[in-house]
């Protein structure tokens, strides 16, 4: 293999290692190219040192967008908890009544519709690659439940990957570019809707990526379609976790690194006035609320799934720019010694010469 080969080799491998989160693989191969002429090797370090600098602004890029993902998850806190209030409010009132809403009519499942979140972009390690493993996992559990299903795919890595597997039903796909509005997640949300109220599907479920910290995220699967009326949030297997209870996360430094800390905050709920009166039938008011409460539960899924999927690209630029040092380090001892060598045959030859004319 020439130098130049490898080259071309080692520029890519400096970036698929850090996505695949591999390390010292440069090592084992720097004898390989013990046979570059010194000018060959020179540009190669030129070559890594040139990738190491753009891994390391991809790095800072990520940083900064993954700042710009928490501050849209707590600005959007306000108003989940004004929602979720005016939810617990509403179901207090209407408790003892029988509540029949079309989002959260149960019926036996025949069908499911799964929304599976991805990434817009690669170079971010095995975030989508979990993401998506999740998926066929589900899908091969629906199988073997004998129950229909369809996919709908959010994000162009997750719609490339079913586009090219046929045998897999596509309901739709979807795009969101930069950071998740409440558009992006009204779309998804009015399709759910009607798949769901035309019982075209009897559930939808949420395949996403849980942001856990800078260096972690769990896929997750979570149950939109029947919802609950008193506002709670349930998994594939039924358990469900009350609203009132709200999760947070805050990029802080700490000992000079970057870190996320999380907090699980109560939301308060103050019962209405007694004074209050509802000019429409609380049970209407809960009809029109449900679907917002949905948005919201969308869109709070594509932040989380966009702060995964930056912190998981922070990672891997931080793991490509470390290969990049490493192999420009043993690129650096290979050429010194190389040229050390010619510079003592250089001289040897001086003095064998010298001696031939004495």
């Amino acid at each position: 293999m020439s130098c130049s080969h490898l080259s071309t080799a080692w520029s890519s491998s400096a970036l698929a290692s850090s996505a695949a989160s591999t390390r010292g693989r440069s090592a084992p191969r720097s004898g390989l190219v013990v046979r570059c002429s010194l000018r060959e090797l020179r540009t190669r370090i030129d070559s890594v040192k040139n990738t190491q600098k753009i891994t390391e602004a991809m790095k800072l890029v990520a940083a900064a967008k993954v700042r710009r993902a928490q501050e849209a998850v707590v600005s959007s806190r306000p108003f989940s908890e004004a929602l979720v209030e005016v939810l617990y409010n509403m179901n207090q009132e209407i408790q003892m009544e029988d509540i029949d809403l079309p989002l959260t009519r149960t019926r036996p499942v025949k069908k499911v519709a799964l929304v599976v979140l991805t990434g817009e972009r690669g170079l971010c390690g095995s975030f989508n690659n979990n993401v998506l493993k999740k998926a066929e996992t589900r899908i091969e559990e629906l199988k073997q439940l004998g129950l229909q299903y369809s996919v709908i795919s959010v994000g162009k890595k997750g719609n490339a990957y079913f586009q090219r597997r046929p045998y897999i039903p596509l309901e739709r796909d979807l795009e969101v570019n930069g950071v998740p509005t409440v558009k992006d997640s009204q779309a998804i949300c009015d399709l759910v809707y009607s798949l769901f109220v035309s019982e075209e599907v009897d559930k939808v479920e949420l395949l996403y990526s849980k942001f856990v910290s800078l260096v972690r995220s769990d896929p997750i699967i979570q149950t939109l379609l029947p919802m609950s009326p008193k506002g709670e949030i349930c998994d594939i297997n039924g358990v469900c976790v009350d609203a009132t209870e709200d999760e947070l996360f805050r990029l802080t430094t700490k000992e000079g690194k970057l870190t996320v800390e999380r907090e699980k905050v109560k939301i308060e709920t103050q019962p209405f006035s007694p004074v209050v009166q509802f000019e429409q039938d609380p049970v209407q008011i809960l009809d029109a609320l449900l679907p917002l409460y949905l948005n919201s539960q969308i869109l709070r899924a594509l932040q989380e799934s966009l702060a995964s999927e930056l912190a998981a690209r922070m990672s891997a630029m931080s793991s490509a720019t470390d290969n990049a040092i490493e192999l420009a380090k043993n690129l650096s001892i290979t050429y010194n010694r190389q040229r050390q060598a010619k510079i003592t045959g250089e001289i040897l030859e001086i003095v064998a010469g010298a001696e031939a004319l004495a």
